[in-house]
């Protein structure tokens, strides 16, 4: 996964968008990365052409107005670097999904578009269809600080904890920054029929012995912590706890495995108060 060589920006002109390119700015730096700035529009921008809707030109002017508009942007956010630029007509999370499957890219940067306190109930549904859809990494946020100097990475006990584990020590290596590391164990409720309270403590220690061999096996030396409770709050609690800039978590992609966790990202993402790189 890492170094990343491929950065895909899509530009939507957003407040939110716009917050972001810092980030994206650095991170193409920080690997010397390629940069691709992609825009997908709509039948609306059919209305800025002065030729008339019958004119099969139309569509052209639409799209080289399109990639014009994405030339400013690029020269006015990445002056000097060198930036390959897309558009597409149609819906966005759509245009994304094609943009990755036949130009390829090692990681994609959306913002959330929702802002705190309103970011905890919104997602944006691009963001969202980005996550379910693609298989790359995704990198999504809001605005906080840069360049990472403590990675979070959250793992549950997927196959694909171990890969997630792999990737935060990647990016912490590669950035100078501490890692850590949770193993989010989401307990059942205790009542009386189901009585989980006295068997705690069991489970707490085999989550540890995970988390043991897993470091083992990677050959990551990083402090761990067990998390008991609603998985996003607990995320959330634990990187505002140790000053996380970054959240590396899984999607249920790698390696073929369905993650735990990934019923839960969208509210990861929600609640974080910093970016999160769902692999």
């Amino acid at each position: 996964m890492l170094p990343f060589r491929k950065i895909l920006f899509p530009v939507d002109y957003s407040e939110p968008c716009k917050a972001i390119v810092p980030y994206v700015a650095e991170m193409q730096s920080h690997f010397s990365a390629d940069l691709s700035l992609l825009h997908a529009y709509g039948a609306e921008a059919l209305a800025f052409s002065d030729l008339p809707i019958t004119d099969p030109q139309l569509p052209e002017e639409a799209r080289v107005m399109a990639v014009e508009r994405l030339g400013a942007f690029a020269k006015a956010n990445f002056p000097g670097v060198q930036v390959e630029l897309y558009s597409g007509i149609g819906e966005p999370g759509s245009v994304i999904h094609d943009m990755v499957k036949h130009q390829g890219c090692d990681i994609v940067m959306l913002p959330t578009h929702g802002r705190a306190p309103l970011r905890r109930f919104l997602l944006g549904s691009v963001t969202a269809k980005v996550l379910h859809d693609l298989t790359v990494p995704v990198w999504t946020g809001h605005p906080l600080r840069i360049p990472y100097t403590s990675v979070l990475a959250a793992c549950d006990s997927s196959d694909e904890a171990e890969a997630v584990m792999r990737a935060a020590a990647a990016i912490a290596t590669s950035y100078g920054a501490k890692l850590s590391l949770a193993y989010v164990m989401e307990m059942p409720p205790v009542s009386i029929e189901t009585a989980f309270g006295p068997y705690r403590d069991d489970f707490v220690a085999a989550a540890d012995s995970r988390m043991n061999e897993l470091k083992k096996r990677a050959g990551i030396s990083a402090p761990h912590i067990i998390l008991d409770g609603p998985v996003a709050e607990a995320i959330r609690d634990q990187a505002l706890h140790i000053g996380a800039d970054l959240i590396v978590t899984g999607r249920g992609e790698m390696l073929g495995a369905v993650s735990r966790l990934w019923s839960h990202l969208y509210p990861i993402v929600r609640h974080a108060p910093c970016p999160v790189l769902s692999i």
